[in-house]
């Protein structure tokens, strides 16, 4: 049985993949009676980000998106898109800039590319009075610098999926940014530093999220309704997996999680 504490909402889920296509109405209920309230899909292209925007009107009230471009497109980033991309973050259901950010790990797009786009969206954010919901991988000391420089003219920033260090949340945190963590932490081969990093999240700057259908997580007690998939409906595993790493009461960790992310994207 929900409580009135187990409300969750998930702020990174990836529902207009391939792999929800034919059962997408489940999975939302699934998480519906695991308690998580709302879930933010995630825009990592254009394309994506239109998808993620008819999810939000067809979902009203459950489904919220992102509409941004990912480092990993950045090379496709124009003048055509960026005037889409702020067409879509004036709906209603749009509550967050992004993916956007840096990823000097993979390198799909040159690094000169994603920190042109990073520019652009992180203007529009401004510009548009929006959340940033944010990407950074082996990029943080450049992801830092560009925050740092218009930081006073930016709102509220979220870094998502953060599986880093403890010196990477307190350069975070000393920015005033909020944190997603997923299942991430529950992996007991890659899941090392950020179970030590979560010790210093303020518990007002976390959030929840899955990420899924990727990272599902490793000591899920139960098999995944489809084999290897990550959903929404395992958020309470990740939230008592931080709680336990963090040191403090689940209750605490999930009720400091719903009402920051409910504030942060402005969900009712």
């Amino acid at each position: 049985m929900i409580t009135d504490m187990d409300r969750y909402i998930d702020i990174g889920v990836n529902l207009t993949g391939s792999s929800f296509t034919k059962d997408l109405p489940e999975v939302i209920e699934h998480a519906r009676m695991a308690g998580v309230e709302a879930m933010v899909v995630t825009g990592t292209d254009i394309e994506h980000s239109t998808q993620a925007l008819v999810l939000s009107e067809q979902y009203q009230g459950v489904c919220f998106s992102t509409a941004g471009v990912h480092p990993h497109h950045a090379s496709h980033y124009s003048s055509a898109v960026d005037s889409e991309i702020r067409d879509m973050l004036a709906q209603p259901g749009v509550v967050a800039v992004g993916e956007c950010g840096l990823d000097f790990n993979r390198n799909f797009s040159t690094r000169s590319e994603q920190i042109r786009a990073f520019e652009a969206q992180l203007e529009i954010a401004i510009v548009m009075g929006m959340p940033v919901f944010l990407h950074q991988r082996d990029a943080h000391d450049d992801f830092i610098a560009m925050i740092k420089s218009c930081r006073d003219d930016l709102g509220k920033l979220v870094a998502h999926c953060f599986t880093g260090s403890i010196d990477e949340v307190n350069d975070y945190v000393t920015l005033d940014m909020y944190i997603g963590v997923t299942g991430w932490i529950c992996d007991e081969r890659r899941g090392q530093s950020l179970q030590q990093a979560v010790k210093h999240i303020p518990l007002d700057r976390i959030m929840l999220e899955t990420d899924a259908p990727y990272l599902l997580p490793r000591d899920l007690p139960v098999k995944p309704h489809k084999k290897n998939r990550n959903e929404p409906c395992y958020l309470p595993h990740v939230a008592n997996s931080v709680a336990g790493f963090m040191q403090v009461e689940q209750q605490q960790l999930i009720s400091s999680a719903y009402n920051n992310s409910k504030t942060f994207f402005n969900i009712p």
